[in-house]
């Protein structure tokens, strides 16, 4: 089998409903914007897409395809999947290929494996469980009585777990996850992520709040550069750290951390951020070599497949961005998670494409 044509498909990705914000300094939820379905067939008929949800996704990945991928990839074996996520990477070092990118080629690819084996990608990888419970993890509302309004709610809800993304202001942020710790009580697992809000001292502050809450995970306070900055963190902090989301290099880079001490709870592990399904999964195998979690970053169909297939993680973040709680769909009212059942990996149902043949191979 060989790949004979790469292609671009634009997709209309809708705006939040109601609109929602994250901490001070960020912007909030994009507007509706055009994405773009990455789209790989082969001679024998067999395809296999791949989603890019970003603004501006669909100039960017139009014109990488025309200019670098298509080239790379026409006449090659697409289950030889290692040979070319190493191929994207030798690319990325003049390129300089956004995050989301990387891994978009590998997702297309196993959604190719998949449907010509007739199986879900989460079985292919070698398969793990079926269900998996979801944590809520918050966008950042006004009030901390919106707030916990919000928690009671997706307690209601069936969610196992409660994720604060919260102001940025190291004194306010406490406050608010006090007031959470108070009003859940002390059974419900908290975790809290700062979207690298902090420098170190702010980080440490903070860090030592969540420690006496006893906050299961403290994520992302400070930006990813600096890992000698997490290393100081966790030795100064008893609260465990959850790093490597949002930091280049995938697997590699996921080591350093593990080296030096600060992946306390464990690393991120995504299809989004950290090279696709194959670069998610070495880091997954690394993270438990070490005996620790990789937790899976996203609410997405790709990242489903994820937590089915990976022994060492604890939840599917499932966000909530509306003070009226709605549970994503994929959620039941146990706020568990069930494993897609339909070859591939499947996109999104309300995109507006043509999705590929299931059945190509007699």
């Amino acid at each position: 089998m060989k790949i004979t044509h790469v292609e671009t498909h634009q997709v209309r990705i809708p705006a939040a409903s109601p609109p929602f914000s994250w901490r001070d300094g960020l912007g909030g939820s994009a507007p509706a914007a055009t994405g773009a379905v990455l789209r790989i067939g082969t001679d024998e008929g067999a395809e296999g897409v791949a989603l890019f949800a970003r603004p501006g996704a669909a100039a960017q990945l139009e014109e990488l395809v025309d200019r670098v991928f298509r080239d790379e990839l026409v006449g090659q074996d697409p289950y030889q999947r290692e040979w070319l996520w190493h191929r994207v990477w030798e690319l990325d070092r003049i390129e300089e290929l956004p995050l989301p990118v990387l891994g978009l080629i590998d997702v297309a690819l196993w959604d190719l494996a998949g449907r010509v084996a007739e199986q879900p990608v989460w079985q292919l990888l070698g398969g793990y469980r079926r269900s998996i419970p979801a944590y809520a993890s918050t966008s950042t509302f006004a009030t901390t009585a919106e707030f916990l309004d919000v928690a009671t709610q997706c307690l209601e809800a069936g969610y196992a777990a409660i994720k604060l993304h919260a102001w940025g202001d190291v004194r306010r942020d406490a406050q608010l996850c006090a007031a959470l710790r108070d009003h859940v009580g002390d059974d419900v697992p908290l975790m809290y992520d700062g979207s690298a809000g902090f420098d170190l001292p702010d980080a440490i502050r903070l860090g030592r709040a969540l420690t006496e809450l006893d906050y299961l995970w403290y994520e992302e306070p400070m930006r990813e550069f600096s890992i000698s900055a997490y290393q100081q963190l966790a030795q100064s902090v008893g609260v465990p750290l959850l790093v490597g989301e949002t930091s280049d290099g995938a697997h590699l880079n996921t080591a350093d951390f593990i080296s030096a001490g600060a992946a306390t709870f464990g690393v991120r592990a995504s299809t989004t951020l950290r090279g696709g399904i194959t670069g998610a999964m070495r880091i997954a195998h690394l993270a438990d070599s070490y005996r620790l979690r990789a937790e899976i970053h996203g609410s997405d169909i790709p990242n489903q497949h994820l937590c089915m297939a990976i022994s060492n993680t604890t939840y599917y973040e499932s966000l909530i961005t509306s003070t009226d709680v709605r549970r994503e769909s994929c959620v039941d009212a146990n706020g568990q998670v069930h494993a897609p059942l339909a070859p591939g990996i499947a996109l999104p149902a309300h995109l507006e494409y043509p999705a590929p043949l299931q059945h190509l191979i007699p």
